[in-house]
């Protein structure tokens, strides 16, 4: 891959970063039944906080076990950002006082930016590991 071929991403409101790697949203099987119908995901965050929340590969299992701990309806959404609204997707503090930033997607997540489905089920006692093949 060259630089070329690389998106840059609003980091901050004075940085840029390009974006490389995949990321992922967590989403509960009813609402990924709907996005599906629509073509695109409009979660409350996005009407409530303005941004659809996100996680690179690193970051899955903190919203995981902190938000949806023992929920058994959900999956991962592989997303790629250069599939993304141009300029949409930005990488800023985390809404729990995590010491890193998070991606947030300032528009609705279009189904056509998902490249896989990732069944994300929890353990026996309720929290979640990285499913195999993205250890």
């Amino acid at each position: 891959m060259t630089v070329c071929d690389i998106e840059a991403v609003t980091i901050s409101p004075t940085s840029v970063v390009a974006v490389a790697e995949d990321v992922f949203h967590i989403i509960g099987d009813e609402d990924l039944v709907v996005a599906q119908r629509e073509a695109a995901h409009r979660p409350a965050s996005l009407a409530d906080s303005g941004f659809v929340h996100l996680s690179g590969l690193h970051q899955i299992l903190r919203p995981a076990n902190l938000l949806y701990r023992g929920r058994t309806d959900l999956s991962l959404l592989r997303v790629d950002p250069h599939r993304l609204p141009k300029g949409a997707l930005r990488w800023e503090p985390g809404s729990h006082g995590e010491d890193e930033d998070f991606p947030h997607l300032y528009a609705a997540l279009p189904i056509s930016a998902v490249t896989e489905y990732i069944a994300f089920p929890p353990g026996a006692d309720g929290t979640f590991v990285l499913p195999v093949g993205l250890r």
